[in-house]
């Protein structure tokens, strides 16, 4: 017959079992068997912990303890000495200090023995766990008082050290609540990647502080608050409180370099009182004693000067370079996705995502045959395994823009509790409606981090191909060896592998072989996106209507630089979750930053990534992150400033050049600059920009365009070549035409076949990037205007790689080394854009010889604008100047429509996807939208 305190043993091993029945095999295990450290997933299990009675202490580690020092001191009242012990302590690989006076130790006695007497009381079911342990204590409780006490040691110190460690060798006593207060533990203190023990204790914490408009109440702050008991940890980057009944983080304070750390009644208006700022809160804690209080702010300052992150770096950004770290690059989209998927596929612990448009139906791999690959799919399916995965989303003005951001929350919200979506702003309350959250960004434990200026949304996956169109595509056959070669049938698995079982969806994809399915086949300047709800239905007739391809950058990134990017989005989301008071509940809880010491222990890394020195950069305001950042700026011109050779720019916008009113930024400016200078010094200099032919809105160029199309065109075009201000105006008044040498402006464009007729559509450039020198290079979301750019407006991220080996090369028909990344980088985009793949004779090694600039780059461009000019007569075009010839052009013959064979011959010529931009399109007419059209009402700044 089994004893009753067997029989309580097992239902305590039902409840964790029960507790934990949503946490992988592989975390269970961890927190069951003898392992060194705590995994990290831990965070997001306190309540399930406590609730299954497991400890936060590591299984089979033993504590001990050491007190090193006594200090001596007089009370206020000066009736009595007090002594204060300094106790060290060390658990495995942490080490740790606490100061207890005698009181504390007497306190902690009385405490554990009567825990152990009114548990022989206590109900069986409960806390039969804790009895069968009780039963098995082979000695005496150690005592605190006696006799024996001098006869054992005649110091006082050395005989608490060894009544304590006498206690620690027993798990009753050492797991006992009473024990781990005593020890300043947490179910947060030995979790490896959360850093250093730190400190912990009890403190009071005053309500309010928040440097954010509408969070503190009305009145004066003395009478405007309540104090709250809360246990405070202090980490290496960070500081949180947090409930012990039941554990919940409370608030989390990222250290930045406004961080402060203040002692004394005129910093906090009360007794004992420590004040902690950082750029977004004034924290105000109470400690018990004024030591208490020195002590606490000199150990915070302490743990925080290892930090990275309290002081500025390079470009006045938030994080430091990161040496030796893995990094890939991506151009396009269909490189970047799939890795992606297979990064997701990894994930144990966190997925974060923030992005501008996400679609939950987007296929991260292609062809489709099932839904494995489907973003959501992926998601839910992490989510099920126990993985946190977290979301914020920008909340669009819906009047103004459809991409419909509350769907896309619903549908993730929906598939699972593990899955949380913030969006944000709330245009209302935050006084927030002209910016956006424009940077993209994917994290994966924390660890490897993707991002760039794909959106995981319809319409960014592509190749260097740039197909036009995706029709009838071959059946598959029932025999394998006789499907085309053109599907990788190994893409994609055709079943589930744990169930066996074909995925379920809304469509039959097992024959499928289109690359675009549904709204993923877009031409948004024939007809921007709508009924998103809908996903498999086309938004374009494709029978008809050419797609226009994407043409994209991205990067992944491990270590320490993947940290900084996941801190960024943790700064973002507790911020979020502070500010709107729909995501104060639990359900979104708060994210802590893992610590840099761990960073370099990688999970798993991206193949074919390269070794080089990362820095994340970002465009940030109170708005938007609650902090002030503009990094990407700076890092851009000090780029072009100090290039040496030539700067490759590729850009969804090119507005700069600043005159103080309309525009602020000054890339255009640094790069007019840097022209002049290598002018007066007769060196040879090379600036590429390639930026989309057309604005990305829906409207008819050869009606106009539409007023959100020509509002876009008026600020290129001031920047390139109109008005004082622009890069070309203030060139040809230093050097005439000379300009031609150093300067070099074009579009991309492609050709195909549609239902037998020759089409043409441009290409896309939503790229974000800068090249310079085949020795660094800048990837990110941030485009070449104000709203990007200043900080205060749209939020952006973006990387600075810079190559820290190197590889012989040439640049001006001279011996060079260049870094392999940014060679690598500036050869593919070159060797795609001039058609150098399909023409082995192409040499694009020396990027700024005259042969190459003159002879290949600008004849190439000019060569191919005017067959396509020729053939199809497409906008836009240098001879049409104003809207009466804009008129006319409707009539005009095109050789596509009127001699296909002919169209296709001409069209033979056209060697890769590289046309110069035409310079004096609509130049004779005024671009800016009419005052009384709503383009018109809304503020400059929407176009800048």
């Amino acid at each position: 017959m089994a004893s009753p305190g067997t029989s309580a043993v097992q239902r305590w091993r039902k409840c964790v079992d029960s507790v934990l029945d949503n946490l992988t095999d592989e975390q269970m295990q961890s927190l069951k068997t003898n392992c060194e450290e705590r995994d990290f997933f831990v965070v997001h299990h306190l309540t399930e912990l406590k609730e299954g009675g497991i400890s936060p202490l590591i299984h089979g580690t033993p504590i001990t303890c050491k007190v090193e020092n006594t200090e001596r001191y007089t009370t206020r009242s000066k009736v009595r000495v007090c002594t204060l012990y300094t106790v060290r302590l060390t658990h495995g690989e942490f080490t740790w200090t606490v100061k207890r006076r005698y009181k504390h130790f007497q306190d902690l006695h009385r405490d554990l023995y009567k825990h152990k007497v009114l548990l022989q009381f206590l109900p069986l079911g409960r806390f039969g766990i804790q009895r069968q342990q009780m039963a098995g204590l082979t000695e005496e409780m150690p005592t605190l008082h006696g006799a024996d006490r001098i006869r054992r040691t005649s110091s006082k110190p050395k005989y608490l050290e060894e009544y304590l460690n006498n206690l620690l060798e027993n798990n009753f006593y050492r797991n006992l609540r009473g024990m781990l207060d005593f020890l300043a533990i947490s179910p947060l203190s030995f979790i490896r990647d959360l850093g250093t023990k730190g400190l912990e204790g009890y403190i009071l914490k005053r309500s309010g502080g928040h440097r954010v408009q509408g969070l503190n109440c009305i009145g004066h702050h003395q009478f405007c608050f309540r104090w709250s008991r809360r246990w405070l940890v202090v980490k290496d980057s960070f500081l949180l409180y947090m409930s012990r009944d039941p554990p919940i983080v409370s608030f989390v304070l990222l250290f930045d370099p406004e961080l402060k750390v203040l002692v004394g009644r005129c910093y906090t208006d009360t007794k004992h009182g420590v004040c902690i700022e950082n750029f977004s809160r004034k924290l105000v804690i109470k400690c018990t004693t004024y030591r208490q209080a020195q002590w606490w702010s000199h150990e915070i300052r302490s743990l925080s000067e290892r930090c990275d992150f309290i002081q500025t770096h390079r470009f006045n950004g938030f994080a430091p370079p990161r040496p030796d770290t893995l990094t890939k690059w991506y151009v396009n989209g269909n490189g970047y996705f799939s890795d992606l998927a297979d990064a997701l596929e990894q994930a144990k612990e966190e997925i974060f995502i923030t992005d501008w448009w996400l679609s939950p139906e987007v296929f991260l791999k292609r062809p489709a045959t099932n839904t494995y690959w489907r973003l959501d799919k992926i998601l839910k399916r992490k989510a099920e395994q126990g993985v946190k995965v977290c979301v914020l989303l920008y909340k669009e003005v819906e009047m103004a823009l459809g991409i419909n951001s509350g769907y896309s929350k619903k549908t993730l919200m929906n598939l699972h509790p593990n899955i949380k979506v913030m969006r944000h702003p709330d245009h209302v309350a935050s006084v927030v409606v002209l910016w956006a959250h424009h940077e993209k960004m994917v994290a994966i434990d924390q660890s490897v981090a993707f991002m760039g200026g794909l959106d995981l949304a319809f319409g960014r996956w592509d190749d260097s191909d740039y197909r036009l169109s995706d029709l009838s595509p071959p059946r598959r056959t029932a025999d394998p060896d006789l499907e085309s070669d053109t599907v990788d049938s190994s893409a994609i698995p055709l079943t589930d592998p744990e169930s066996g079982q074909k995925c379920e969806d809304e469509v039959d994809l097992s024959c499928n072989a289109l690359m675009w399915l549904g709204k993923d086949y877009s031409n948004f300047i024939k007809r921007d996106w709508t009924q998103l709800d809908q996903p498999y239905q086309d938004n374009v007739d494709r029978t008809q209507v050419p797609r226009i391809p994407w043409r994209d950058l991205g990067a992944v990134h491990h270590g320490k630089a993947a940290r900084d990017l996941a801190r960024h989005f943790i700064q973002r989301w507790n911020f979020t979750k502070i500010f709107k008071n729909k995501y104060k509940d639990d359900f979104y809880p708060y994210l802590l930053p893992k610590s840099h010491c761990t960073a370099d222990k990688l999970p798993f890394s991206v193949p074919e990534a390269r070794k080089a020195s990362v820095q994340v950069l970002r465009s940030v305001d109170r708005w938007s992150a609650g902090t002030c950042e503009r990094s990407i700026l700076n890092a851009y011109i000090h780029v072009i400033e100090n290039s040496e050779h030539y700067v490759y720019l590729e850009n969804q916008f090119f507005i700069s050049c600043a005159d103080e009113k309309s525009v602020h930024n000054t890339i255009g400016d640094a790069i007019v600059k840097r022209i002049l200078r290598a002018h007066s010094e007769g060196k040879k200099y090379r600036v590429f920009v390639v930026i989309p032919l057309l604005p990305g809105f829906e409207g008819d160029i050869s009606q106009g365009g539409g007023n959100a199309i020509q509002a876009i065109l008026h600020f290129t075009y001031r920047t390139i070549n109109r008005g004082e201000h622009s890069i070309l105006s203030r060139l040809k008044e230093k050097m005439q035409d000379e300009w031609t040498q150093y300067f070099s402006l074009c579009g991309l464009r492609t050709h195909a076949q549609l239902s037998n007729l020759p089409v043409t559509e441009l290409i896309y450039v939503h790229s974000k990037a800068l090249i310079a020198d085949d020795r660094r290079y800048i990837i990110g979301s941030a485009n070449i205007n104000d709203r990007s750019m200043l900080g205060s407006r749209d939020s952006e991220l973006a990387v600075l790689v810079e190559d820290e080996e190197s590889v012989p090369s040439v640049m001006n028909g001279e011996e060079y080394q260049a870094g392999p990344l940014a060679l690598a980088l500036r050869k593919e985009c070159f060797g795609v854009l001039l058609g150098a793949k399909s023409d082995p004779t192409l040499n694009i090694d020396d990027p700024i010889s005259d042969h190459f600039f003159n002879n290949v780059w600008n004849k190439i461009a000019q060569s191919n604008a005017d067959i396509y000019e020729q053939v199809f007569r497409c906008l836009p075009l240098d001879s049409i100047r104003n809207l009466r010839e804009l008129v006319d052009h409707v009539n005009a013959r095109k050789i596509s429509l009127a001699d296909p064979e002919k169209a296709k011959q001409e069209l033979q010529a056209v060697r890769g996807i590289l046309v110069h931009f035409p310079l004096h399109f609509l130049c004779g007419e005024n671009l800016l939208p009419p005052l009384k059209s709503k383009e018109g009402m809304v503020p400059v700044e929407v176009w800048t």
